[in-house]
């Protein structure tokens, strides 16, 4: 087969990639056997100049047609997306995790550092562990985050550090960590690792990322479901509902109560949470 060049998120040309489709088809939960349907199908179909965000769409039809769970799975990243595009549920999101995590969380907290006050994002605590971050929400797709953003938030950090605030967290290990649903560049990790400042992002740390433990401890979000969108996306965030899996502590009835919406808006929600967790009750 001759080569085939598709168009990535950031505009670039690439090589297509048998061997990509077939491993986030995986990744999404499909059969190896699947995967490679999939993979062969799509392969059949790519032509030179073919966005690779049109891929994304064919192999989730395919999955959804053959497997709902993984096709479900397998929207991960463009649900992250969705949660914006102000970027304020992606921070109550990012919370939640550290908060099933074991950490006592506590947002958008004003922190006088030795010179100015600054706003903190997330301060997260478990035990002697205290995490001071940043969320860096991006809602364009191929975009990332840069050495300023990490310049930026050292200068911060230091002042914050020089300020009385700590004296707070006496005998405690605390870090500046950035959290994103984005990738960084390369020079972000290289400053970042040279200051300290710990790195939460897409496919970063390697085989840690934020995507990794997403799948890892079923931490979805709740924009993972195709019909929960638009308004809906705020009502849940108003809520404290950010992650999938707590859609199934709710009875239609209950959760319709608790929104303040019509029962029919939630009955497809509840269903595609029972398919995405295994749930058959």
């Amino acid at each position: 087969m001759k080569e085939i060049f598709v168009i990535n998120l950031k505009g670039e040309k690439e090589r297509f990639s048998f061997r990509k489709v077939f491993q986030s088809a995986k990744r999404a939960g499909a059969s190896s056997a699947l995967a490679k349907e999939i993979s062969k199908k799509i392969e059949t179909l790519v032509y030179d100049g073919m966005e690779t965000k049109e891929i994304f769409l064919k192999v989730k039809k395919f999955l959804r047609d053959k497997d709902e769970q993984a096709g479900i799975r397998f929207n991960l990243r463009e649900a992250m997306r969705k949660l914006g595009p102000s970027g304020f549920p992606f921070e109550k999101y990012i919370g939640e995790i550290f908060s099933v995590n074991g950490f006592k969380v506590e947002l958008n907290q004003i922190i006088i550092g030795k010179y100015v006050d600054y706003e903190i994002d997330f301060i997260a605590q478990k035990e002697n562990l205290v995490y001071l971050g940043e969320c860096k929400f991006r809602h364009r797709r191929g975009e990332r985050i840069d050495m300023p953003i990490t310049l930026a938030f050292s200068a911060k950090f230091e002042d914050i550090k020089q300020g009385n605030y700590f004296k707070k967290f006496e005998n405690c290990e605390i870090k500046p960590i950035i959290v994103t649903n984005a990738k960084f560049s390369s020079q972000a990790k290289k400053y970042a690792k040279g200051v300290g400042i710990e790195l939460l992002g897409w496919n970063y740390p390697d085989n840690k990322g934020l995507e990794k433990m997403i799948e890892t401890e079923d931490l979805y979000p709740i924009t993972i479901f195709s019909s929960l969108n638009g308004f809906l996306v705020d009502i849940f965030s108003q809520n404290k509902l950010m992650l999938a899996k707590d859609i199934l502590k709710f009875s239609p009835e209950q959760l319709a109560k608790k929104l303040k919406i019509n029962q029919s808006k939630v009955l497809p929600i509840i269903q595609e949470a029972r398919i995405l967790f295994n749930h058959n009750s």
